[in-house]
């Protein structure tokens, strides 16, 4: 059975931001036949009112066909921004038409919010004592309205099980290829990514675009050296030996490293080397020894330390919950 997914459509909703489920999720295919297998969601729109048109912050409304009835049958509810949220934002309550549509979903449910959707998911209780985040400028605002909410307004998007939040706008992305790879594996997001022409995972966080006075203008990158080390992640990587991939000082490359990812250089190879071991984990058989070696972590130890903290389980639990779901998809 497709898991399905509900997008809750309200007034002064951002366009781009509602197509985002449906541009990620809807276009999920299983991989059984080279990426032409059957659907993995169910994506359908609703609203809290009967069907009919809903406006958006455009010049144009839309006509969403479901109304609330339809978040009763949600697996994942997505709510994404709004520039209409009224109570919900100046005083942190729903309305009662809000509140009445969401007590229609069923416990359980996964809930998920794009940019300040965030503010229906604070003002319905469910980010009560837990992490999340929203767009960096509405970050204090946020933390001020819900003083009960951990906000963290530099990360991209907070997994925090059964709901997660994200940061501004294009952050709806990378939260929605997170839920697939989170569902159905990298090889499944990846091919997602790829489709719709946007990296299957950004590094750093939001923090990078947060205003800043403008630095001296510089023409050298950290680029080159990415590449450079994305290329041999297998084998020892120093940091000066990325900085001379760009005829840089440590210390200077450092610094446009930060400013160009949000992370330092260290973090950003653990993060990649993570990645690779989700791969070979969910694509091949080999040992964790050999997955250790090729992900550049050297010893199995060293993957298991760096892996747990990355994803709060162990590689092998990883690859028997990806290998379960590989065989019921099959």
């Amino acid at each position: 059975m497709e898991h399905r997914v509900v997008v809750l459509a309200l007034d002064g909703l951002l366009p781009f931001e509602l197509g985002i489920p449906q541009r990620i999720f809807g276009r999920s295919l299983g991989t059984e036949t080279g990426g032409k297998g059957r659907r993995l969601y169910d994506v359908v729109t609703c609203s809290v009112r009967p069907p009919g048109p809903v406006r958006t912050d455009a010049d144009f409304s839309i006509l969403v066909e479901h109304g609330p009835q339809a978040l009763a049958t949600a697996d994942t509810v997505v709510i994404p921004a709004s520039y209409e949220l009224g109570p919900v934002f100046e005083e942190g309550r729903l309305t009662e038409e809000l509140a009445a549509a969401l007590a229609l979903v069923r416990p359980g449910t996964r809930m998920v919010s794009i940019c300040t959707g965030s503010y229906v998911l604070a003002a319905a209780g469910y980010l009560d004592g837990r992490p999340a985040t929203t767009h960096w400028a509405s970050a204090d605002h946020f933390q001020r309205t819900f003083p009960q909410v951990r906000v963290d307004p530099d990360v991209l998007f907070i997994d925090d099980g059964d709901v997660l939040t994200s940061a501004g706008v294009a952050a709806g992305i990378d939260l929605c290829l997170h839920l697939v790879r989170r569902d159905h594996g990298t090889a499944v997001a990846n091919e997602i990514a790829r489709r719709t022409v946007v990296p299957p995972h950004r590094d750093g966080g939001q923090a990078q675009y947060i205003h800043r006075p403008v630095p001296e203008p510089q023409f050298a990158t950290t680029t080159g050296a990415r590449a450079w080390a994305l290329a041999r992640l297998d084998r020892p990587i120093l940091l000066r030996d990325m900085a001379e991939q760009e005829a840089m000082s440590v210390r200077t490359f450092t610094r446009r490293f930060r400013e160009e990812v949000g992370i330092s250089p260290g973090q950003w190879l653990t993060q990649q080397r993570v990645e690779r071991v989700r791969h070979l984990l969910e694509s091949t058989d080999l040992s964790i020894d050999q997955v250790a070696r090729d992900a550049g972590f050297g010893t199995p130890t060293s993957l298991r330390q760096h892996f747990q903290a990355a994803l709060g389980v162990p590689p092998t639990a990883y690859r028997r919950t990806f290998r379960s779901s590989a065989d019921t998809r099959s």
